[in-house]
């Protein structure tokens, strides 16, 4: 009865008098007195009693009644009992110190004391000494931060601190020193110990309609907005704008690269004809097409569309935060409609709402960038339907689980490939993508140049040409072949064309691996992309525009691509290139325009070799290879075409075949030990030549590399003789 006496007086104080009444909602303050008071149900009407201490009357239904107490009831399984009376008059009006936005804020309750050695805000003194910054920072990071609950930008943090004390144990001094770990609701305060009750807690709040906390005042959304900014472009973001499930203004800061090869491609084209109407199909934040009108202005009319309407608000905000017009047109009618003053720029940016296949079939482009969440094969026949001829088409393809072998099923359904995991997998993406274009493209009687062909980890960037017209559909499609590749030593080659069918078409392959090995040792991958990936005189004026606006991330990798496109090493890279003479006059004529389809079919005579080789794939156990750059110029003085690639940062592209490659590989590695051990890898004496077939070389050396293990058949002959000669 004391208990309970001492319960009601200290409620009684936390809602008395009018200031408070005032502060706190009605429904909040509603609640909590009547939960505190007792109630009794009449005829369907809960009358709840007279409190002395204030002289409050609140009428609640049965129905409100029967919620409050189921709610009651699962809190009850995971509060502890002192939960309620706990609860102080500045805690109702303040977060918890373990509910934050940032890391940062959680941080800086550390930074309050100016003692060199801080302590941890969330650890009592006995479980976390004092420390200096960066060990504390890694202590919130790893242990508070790490584990928390997400919830509406918060994060509850897993809190030490002794709000939430452990039951007594049998042994007294156990209880007494330990301390539970809890949670602490946004919502209700309610201090939960495991984070998989914490996350059903919050649930419960979310299906019941309880978003909003009883003792914060949430932000309003628009406080909540970060600013980004990028290529000197603002951009309002959310808080989870990382995560494309739980935002619809999805911003990754990880993809700057590939927007800055999008603009250098947009860029090259607006120099060959002026003004140009480009389309971002999935503009979210509305990022690139920002800054394609923010410093291409007048050369380019840009629409950035969205089928999201919270997109579209925010596309519209960013553009009046970066002072341009806005040109709506929310219909498939077309009804327009012009808002914000522009500021300091007059250009115009058209918005629109509606669904990236439906625009793409109602405007014609000279321009058009996809970038939706995963594969963009639903959207290609949509995107060459009314792009005009010798206009560009970009797509980025963010599904690189299937692309690189990781989900071999779902290529098969997206794609129509049929792939393994190699070691030139990334560039097998990038040609599983164009093959998928090219037939879109053929459906309309289009064919495709390919200008640019890039696989980094998070994406693949493959920007191509149309050219209009059926002749240029059939040669785009006879490119699409299928790939032979040899499991045993990872040699490859496309399948020649023709319509006969080949009783062993395993012989194309260089190796000799079909005719020495039992069994099927390759397999048919694709149909593939077997031409070029790079063009190298759009390449150069790429690399001129991003030195133009300044951007210097994406210049190491446009110089890497024009090497790569030329099948040269960087020492014989030269910036002076074709792309000087488009600075010599405004705007190329229209009579340029018309043979530019006869010059890039000139620049395919001197194509790149397709895939490459990594070195330590192929390389020999025991010893030391050479440097990659000495290594090329080997290949070089050789006679062969050879080049470094983006795909791999250990990757060579060179038109020698594999065995070859071996050779020149193996002349050149030093032991690892130099005491000359039996079990070393055999080297081939000075007078066996780069250039000459190797067979007869390695079976006499012994030599044959399994690239699974890095096993030579030398060591494998010395150890096991007998298997080796009846094999």
């Amino acid at each position: 009865m004391a208990e309970e006496g001492a319960a009601e007086a200290l409620l009684a104080r936390l809602f008395a008098g009018p200031e408070d009444d005032a502060e706190e909602s009605p429904e909040g303050g509603g609640e909590t007195a009547a939960l505190s008071e007792g109630r009794a149900v009449r005829d369907g009407v809960v009358v709840s009693e007279q409190v002395k201490s204030n002289n409050l009357d609140a009428e609640v239904t049965e129905s409100e009644l029967e919620t409050e107490e189921k709610e009651t009831e699962e809190e009850s399984t995971k509060e502890s009992d002192s939960n309620i009376l706990d609860v102080s008059s500045d805690y109702l009006r303040e977060k918890h110190i373990s509910i934050q936005r940032h890391l940062a804020d959680l941080a800086k309750l550390a930074d309050l004391r100016e003692e060199e050695k801080k302590p941890c805000p969330l650890c009592p003194e006995e479980k976390f000494k004092a420390c200096y910054g960066h060990k504390l920072h890694r202590h919130l990071q790893n242990l508070h931060w790490k584990v928390s609950v997400e919830f509406e930008g918060y994060r509850m943090c897993i809190c030490h601190l002794s709000c939430h004390p452990v039951k007594p144990n049998l042994i007294g001094d156990q209880a007494f020193s330990k301390m539970g770990a809890h949670y602490h609701c946004i919502i209700c305060s309610a201090t939960i110990t495991r984070r998989t009750d914490m996350i059903g807690h919050i649930n419960r709040h979310v299906n019941k309609g309880e978003t909003e906390s009883r003792f914060i005042t949430v932000p309003a959304p628009k406080s909540s907005h970060e600013v980004l900014k990028e290529l000197a472009t603002d951009v309002k973001v959310l808080p989870n704008h990382s995560t494309p499930h739980k935002t619809d203004s999805y911003f990754n800061p990880k993809m700057k690269l590939n927007r800055q090869l999008i603009f250098c491609a947009l860029a090259v084209l607006a120099e060959e004809r002026s003004p140009i109407e480009c389309l971002d199909a999935f503009g979210a934040t509305g990022i690139m097409g920002l800054q394609w009108a923010k410093h291409l202005r007048s050369s380019v009319k840009v629409t950035i569309n969205d089928s999201n309407e919270n997109s579209v608000t925010m596309i519209q905000e960013n553009c009046q935060l970066n002072k341009m017009k806005v040109k709506l047109n929310t219909k498939e009618e077309g009804n327009n409609e012009t808002v914000g003053d522009g500021g300091e720029n007059t250009d115009t940016i058209e918005v629109t709402k509606m669904d990236a296949n439906i625009i793409m079939h109602l405007r014609a482009f000279d321009f058009i960038h996809l970038d939706p969440f995963g594969t963009s094969v639903n959207y290609l026949d949509s995107a060459f339907r009314n792009v005009r001829n010798l206009g560009i088409v970009s797509l980025t393809s963010t599904d690189i689980s299937s692309l690189y072998a990781k989900a071999q099923h779902v290529a098969l359904r997206h794609y129509g490939c049929t792939i393994v995991r190699t070691e030139y997998y990334k560039e097998l993406a990038a040609r599983i993508v164009i093959a998928a274009v090219t037939r879109a493209a053929a459906r309309c009687n289009k064919g495709i140049e390919v200008l640019l062909a890039v696989a980094l980890e998070h994406f693949v960037l493959v920007v191509v040409r149309v050219l209009r017209g059926p002749s240029s559909a059939d040669d785009s499609a006879k490119k699409i072949r299928y790939l032979i590749h040899c499991q045993w030593c990872e040699e490859r080659i496309f399948q020649k064309g023709g319509n006969m069918v080949e009783e062993n078409p395993y012989q194309q392959l260089p190796c000799d691996c079909h005719g020495s090995m039992p069994g099927k040792t390759a397999v048919a991958l694709g149909p593939l992309w077997s031409g070029g990936l790079f063009n190298t005189g759009f390449l150069r004026k790429m690399l001129f525009e991003a030195v133009q606006y300044g951007l210097d991330e994406v210049q190491p990798l446009l110089k890497t691509l024009v090497c790569e496109a030329e099948c040269t090493t960087s020492k014989h890279f030269s910036t002076h290139g074709s792309y000087d003479e488009n600075k010599q006059g405004k705007r190329k004529s229209e009579e340029v325009i018309r043979n530019a389809a006869k010059r890039q079919k000139a620049e395919h005579s001197a194509e790149h070799p397709a895939f490459y080789y990594n070195i330590h794939r192929h390389s020999i156990k025991g010893t030391n290879m050479p440097k990659l750059n000495k290594f090329l110029n080997y290949l070089s003085e050789a006679g062969y075409r050879v080049s470094r690639t983006h795909f791999d940062p250990m990757g060579v592209r060179t038109n020698a075949p594999l065995a070859q490659f071996k050779t020149i590989l193996m002349k050149y590695s030093t032991p690892t030990y130099t005491g000359g051990q039996a079990e070393g890898p055999v080297h081939l004496t000075e007078d066996v030549q780069a250039g000459e077939p190797v067979q007869a070389a390695t079976e006499n050396a012994g030599f044959l590399e399994d690239d699974k293990s890095g096993i030579s058949a030398a060591v494998f002959t010395k150890n096991y003789p007998t298997h080796c000669a009846a094999d």
